[in-house]
């Protein structure tokens, strides 16, 4: 089962998206400077500072993140659904991720977050 459990929005405003976030949603429940943290229920709003990413680094582009107890098995069934990723599973620091586009390019991470 696929849980959505992040937006990831990336801004090179955070204070004003953080400001309308904070009206909208109430108290962030992590910020600084470059990104703040919002819940909607279970689902992390995550605003993040825009930023040039190097080469082999993820582009900084907004996106939905869904929560899988195992991503390698996800991505395999997914695969044979005839999907294509675009990042194949691979450990980031807030846990194991890959990513795939929709049909209008939308980013889509499929995650197992360390808590999760």
């Amino acid at each position: 089962m696929k849980q959505l459990v992040e937006v990831a929005y990336f801004t090179d405003d955070v204070a004003g998206m953080s400001a309308f976030y904070q009206k909208l949603l109430g108290e962030p429940i992590a910020a600084s400077e470059d990104m703040a943290i919002f819940m909607s229920g279970s689902t992390k709003i995550f605003i993040h500072k825009s930023y040039q990413a190097d080469e082999g680094e993820l582009p900084p582009e907004n996106h939905f993140a869904y929560a899988v107890d195992d991503v390698d098995a996800s991505c395999e069934e997914l695969q044979a659904a005839g999907l294509t990723l675009e990042v194949a599973p691979k450990d980031y620091y807030w846990g194991r991720s890959a990513y795939l586009r929709d049909p209008d390019g939308h980013l889509i991470e499929i995650n197992k977050p360390e808590e999760y």
